[in-house]
């Protein structure tokens, strides 16, 4: 409930516009067509007619029976109606207006002095607020507010992880693991698994607020290219709750969706939680799509002026913001001057159909990959580009990816190379002979893009790989196929093939790492075989092989510390991390396990992971009950190195 105070100064001003608004309504108004004597107001008494002193209260009377009309014909006297006049409150109005404003003073509401009409009508919401010397306050019943003990997108049942993972677990170790993750994974399903654990509904560890919390995860989301899920998350708990730690990472998140009007309903509520240019900015943009352009686009001409922020940066607000209402303003973007690319920009740019420079983007790093990827605003065949990367690091599924290129075939203004692409994906899905759409597999598999553009190709074509029926004339096509189909999760299809593969060979690596249920009776003398034919440097991929199977249990612990001591992998050495990703497994602890392993798997490529940290990583998973994603991350070591 409101204060007394506060009402009567809401109920002024609302009055004020009120009568603004009659006044414009009034230019325009119709000529009345009633009689003159209508529109004539009564003659005001005089003075010297007010009476000296209050008239006694007349009594409330009740409703009269209806009077018989006269009967003196025409001439008779019209019957009268008696008032009925309210009795008046007690005090004189001197000390009514002496309360009242005792009551404002009171609840802080002073006013310096009197707005106009023709500036009460200019105002914004912020303006008005700043005018009465306090923020307007919205109630929203206590049953529908949220909670903020467990904040998330889905629970245990829905997929997610246990709700009470962390109630044990040091706080300050997760703020470590959260905060020290650059967001770049070695492994697409590393990344898979720490979203995964990121957008589960969780309780916070102890000695963390539950928006310090929110704020952590949200910000990893954001490091990690997942703009769209930081999104949903942020939006789980009600505005209301938001803290300085939410205001931080709020813009981004909007920011990186290029839904600049989504933080409107953050800027009516909470406008004050920052006082930065960008926020600012973001401000005067809400202000346009709210129906007051005229005084948003003069703000954004201020902070032109003033120089605060680059005039890119400014420019790109006021077209954003001239695209709201009737003050719409042609507003030119020129890139020739700007030497580097930023989220401000580049969010701006896609929001209002502007394609920045390629060469910048390019120049920024994955980031703008991954918000491409998932962006609708955007060109299909930019989209599609942008889908290697996002599609090899995990941002993108392989549904999405296989959508997208529908998408393509089917738009005719889809043309050249894309098109062709998009045909090549059609023809691994439909062409009659396996050789043929292995073939049409092949071409989209050729990448120049990196490791990342090329497995992202794997991983459009995973589905059309687990169609293969195993053939003892396809081996040579094994790996890749095999490849393809663990990228996207395919195991029980990739596992079909273990009869027609060679013991020893890359595609028997990758089905023993990732086939479900497999027991220990790995021959050694295909690991020997495995290891004697690894090319890799310093015979990575073998490590990784004998690390995994450790982790996986598939091997002896003797065997697994003999392979250790020959080939110098030290998997029985410890740091502070394996301790700590060890103790949490030890616990059950799933969201620790998984956010310890985010943490260690850090860097652009397989070329940062060590088998003694992917050991830990597959063993802490598997024994945590994540056995799919430790099968699938040691799958994805040796198909990747």
């Amino acid at each position: 409930m409101k204060r007394d105070g506060r009402n009567k100064v809401l109920l002024l001003a609302g009055a004020a516009l009120a009568m603004t608004s009659a006044l414009a309504f009034a230019q325009d108004a119709p000529e009345s067509l009633l009689p003159k004597m209508f529109e004539t107001p009564a003659p005001t008494p005089s003075p010297s007619a007010t009476p000296t002193r209050r008239p006694a209260p007349v009594r409330p009377v009740a409703s009269p029976r209806p009077a018989a009309q006269p009967t003196g014909g025409a001439n008779a006297p019209r019957p009268q109606s008696t008032p009925i006049v309210q009795a008046l409150p007690s005090g004189t109005p001197s000390q009514a207006a002496t309360d009242d404003g005792a009551g404002a003073a009171k609840e802080g509401l002073q006013l310096k002095r009197l707005p106009t009409l023709a500036e009460l009508a200019k105002m914004s919401p912020e303006d008005f607020e700043e005018l009465i010397g306090r923020k307007v306050e919205f109630d929203m019943p206590p049953q529908a507010r949220r909670s903020m003990e467990r904040v998330g997108i889905f629970d245990e049942t829905e997929g997610g992880l246990p709700a009470d993972s962390l109630a044990n677990q040091n706080g300050a170790l997760i703020r470590t693991a959260l905060s020290g993750n650059r967001g770049a994974l070695v492994s697409r399903w590393g990344h898979i698994a720490l979203r995964r654990a990121l957008l589960s509904r969780l309780a916070p560890p102890a000695g963390m607020s539950p928006q310090d919390f929110l704020a952590l995860r949200v910000a990893l989301l954001l490091r990690m290219g997942e703009p769209d899920a930081a999104r949903g998350l942020l939006q789980d708990i009600d505005i209301a709750n938001y803290t300085p730690a939410i205001g931080e990472v709020v813009l981004k998140v909007y920011t990186g969706t290029a839904d600049f009007t989504g933080l409107c309903p953050v800027m009516a509520t909470q406008g004050s939680l920052r006082d930065d240019p960008e926020w600012n900015l973001a401000r005067s943009i809400c202000e346009a799509y709210r129906g007051n352009g005229t005084s948003a686009l003069s703000k954004l001409d201020r902070e032109l002026v003033r120089g605060k922020m680059p005039r890119i940066d400014v420019l790109l607000a006021q077209r954003y913001a001239a695209a709201a209402g009737k003050s719409r303003r042609a507003v030119t973007i020129e890139w020739d001057k700007v030497d580097a690319i930023t989220p401000w920009r580049y969010g701006l740019a896609i929001g209002v159909g502007i394609e920045p420079p390629a060469a910048l983007v390019k120049e920024g790093g994955p980031s703008y990959d991954y918000t491409t990827a998932l962006a609708p605003m955007v060109g299909l065949a930019r989209r599609a580009q942008a889908a290697d990367l996002a599609g090899g690091s995990g941002v993108l599924s392989n549904a999405a990816m296989v959508d997208l290129y529908a998408q393509m075939y089917a738009d005719p203004d889809v043309t050249g190379e894309w098109q062709d692409r998009a045909e090549s994906l059609r023809d691994a899905y439909t062409l009659q002979g396996a050789d043929a759409r292995v073939a049409a597999m092949r071409k989209l598999w050729t990448s120049d893009g990196g490791d990342a553009d090329a497995y992202g190709r794997r991983v459009l074509t995973a589905a059309a790989a687990a169609r293969i029926a195993p053939r003892a004339e396809m081996a040579d096509n094994a790996a890749d196929l095999v490849g393809s189909m663990l990228a996207a999760g395919f195991d029980a299809n990739a596992a079909r093939w273990a009869p027609v593969v060679e013991a020893g060979s890359d595609a028997w690596a990758m089905i023993v790492l990732s086939a479900p249920g497999m027991a220990q009776d790995i021959p050694g003398s295909a690991i020997d075989s495995f290891v004697d034919n690894d090319a890799s440097e310093g015979k990575r991929r073998a490590g990784f092989l004998v690390a995994s199977l450790a982790g996986l249990g598939r091997i002896e612990r003797d065997a697994a510390s003999s392979y250790s001591n020959d080939m110098g992998l030290g998997l029985g050495g410890e740091t502070r991390w394996t301790r700590a990703i060890d103790g949490a497994a030890q616990r059950g602890d799933r969201a620790s396990v998984v956010m310890l392993a985010g943490f260690g798997m850090q860097g652009a490529s397989w070329q940062r992971m060590t088998p003694r940290y992917l050991f830990h990583i597959v063993s802490a998973l598997r024994e945590v009950g994540l056995d799919g994603e430790a099968r699938m991350i040691a799958a994805e070591a040796v198909s990747r190195t």
